[in-house]
């Protein structure tokens, strides 16, 4: 096995015997950037003095991917978007801290829809990723940079960002492991805000365990955050050791199978996922979430209103794109940001100024917390009779670069995560098998409640371990 094919924890083991030192893990993660990046396009910038200079200082340190929307000092945080051109961070996230003091160090930024902002990384402004498993077709969004890197081993494994599905779908899309945590389970300090009440980052990484390992590192109360709670971190690995489906109650949501537009191939991925759960010795149960019909709706509501809000920093004024046609206050402000803004970022700002105008404020946005509310409680009585919900992930496999021009259509791709991200718990994303007909990789979604990811990595691990090789 080459290096850079290594996760987490044989990386660790590695290191740990002296087979190879950091430095040289670093460097064959690099080597393997210049021979794969043009052809997958997952990664954006790598600073590869920095990532080198970091291995030297840290003989156990292991090279993490980083999405480009995370503030590493000294480099580039431009959220795959022109109008952060030129800005460099002077400080580092809470995450990235937190992964130096556990022995990570960042190494690359990689590629991801503008703001996070897609299902495809279509969006992004600086470049196009593909999937490493069909170069004609996406790697999802918005982390696509990341799980292409991972699914590509252009990485040991990456940060993501989830706010409606972008750590899950991706994960599904390019055959790795996501995990979306709780929310507050994970500081947002350093990580550039799309919408603040939904955004989380997590592991991307190639294994469960892997995951779980990296989850150890980033969580944890931040007082820098005051959404991040008082609560402990548990050893995430360690909580896998004995990891069985005996015993364990799968819930089975209707609203989640009976779905138009569900591709045959994922139905029945997740359908014999579910079956192997069941001979495994897990119990199922039937449960009902109501409410999911209007989460598409109540996310495309509170989401562009809260980016809306959180997108108004970007002006021209204290860093970025600058206007060079600009006159006067006024024009630098709209020229800045309407040449530095893509398409789909000025349609959700848009539609989000629109729900918190005068006048529409308590009809929509008003209204969508209250659904909102409604949705949570469906998950909390959900979890009051299962352990953990099993369901599709995405609902088609990976599709072709440019096949999906409809806004709408590409929406639909969060169709199955955007309930859980409302609710505010936790999920992952595991692969379960490959489509017959292209060929392309199928992960399945675990849910669990919130500050739950103990139970969510043990279900997710032993569902790893019945499901056969997915490779």
């Amino acid at each position: 096995m080459e290096l850079y094919e290594l996760g987490i924890k044989a990386a660790r083991e590695g290191l740990a015997k002296g087979e190879f030192s950091s430095v040289e893990l670093t460097q064959a993660i690099i080597d393997r950037f210049h021979a794969k990046n043009a052809e997958i396009g997952a990664y954006l910038t790598f600073d590869e003095g920095q990532a080198l200079a970091l291995a030297r200082e840290n003989p156990k340190a292991v090279p993490i991917a980083v999405k480009d929307l995370i503030n590493v000092a000294g480099q580039p945080c431009t959220c795959a978007s022109k109008i952060l051109n030129g800005y460099v961070s002077p400080y580092d996230a809470t995450v990235i801290r937190n992964m130096k003091s556990h022995d990570f160090i960042p190494a690359g930024r990689v590629n991801m829809d503008e703001f996070a902002m897609g299902s495809s990384t279509e969006n992004s402004g600086l470049g196009v990723t593909r999937n490493p498993y069909d170069t004609d077709r996406v790697p999802g969004g918005s982390s696509g940079g990341s799980a292409a890197a991972v699914g590509g081993n252009l990485c040991i494994a990456a940060l993501g960002t989830d706010t409606g599905g972008s750590i899950r779908q991706p994960a599904s899309f390019c055959n790795c492991v996501g995990v979306k945590p709780s929310y507050g389970r994970v500081s947002r300090y350093g990580v550039t805000a799309f919408a603040s009440s939904l955004d989380q980052v997590g592991p991307m990484a190639k294994s469960v365990e892997d995951a779980a390992i990296l989850l150890s590192a980033l969580a944890g109360h931040d007082e820098m955050d005051g959404t991040t709670p008082r609560v402990s971190v548990p050893d995430y690995a360690a909580s896998l050791v004995g990891a069985t489906m005996k015993g364990v109650r799968i819930g089975i949501a209707k609203e989640y199978f009976d779905v138009r537009g569900l591709d045959p191939e994922v139905r029945r991925i997740t359908d014999e996922a579910v079956k192997k759960c069941e001979a495994a010795g897990a119990e199922l149960v039937e449960v009902s979430l109501p409410h999911t019909e209007y989460a598409m709706a109540v996310y495309y509501i509170v989401a562009p209103a809260e980016a809306s809000a959180n997108l108004a920093r970007f002006d021209g004024v204290r860093y970025g794109h600058r206007s060079a046609g600009a006159a006067d206050v006024y024009s630098l402000y709209t020229k800045s940001r309407a040449e530095g803004f893509g398409p789909e970022v000025k349609r959700r700002i848009i539609m989000g100024t629109y729900v918190l105008s005068s006048g529409y404020y308590d009809a929509y946005y008003g209204r969508a917390q209250k659904v909102r509310t409604l949705i949570k409680r469906d998950f909390d009585e959900a979890f009051a009779r299962c352990d953990a919900l099993l369901t599709p992930c995405a609902p088609t496999p990976a599709f072709r670069l440019g096949e999906l021009q409809d806004p709408l259509t590409m929406y639909l791709n969060d169709l199955f995560t955007i309930p859980s991200s409302l609710a505010g718990v936790c999920a992952s994303s595991v692969p379960a098998g490959f489509s017959g007909d292209t060929k392309m990789p199928v992960g399945v979604q675990f849910v669990c409640g919130a500050f739950d990811e103990a139970k969510l990595l043990r279900v997710s691990k032993a569902f790893e371990e019945i499901r056969g090789n997915v490779v």
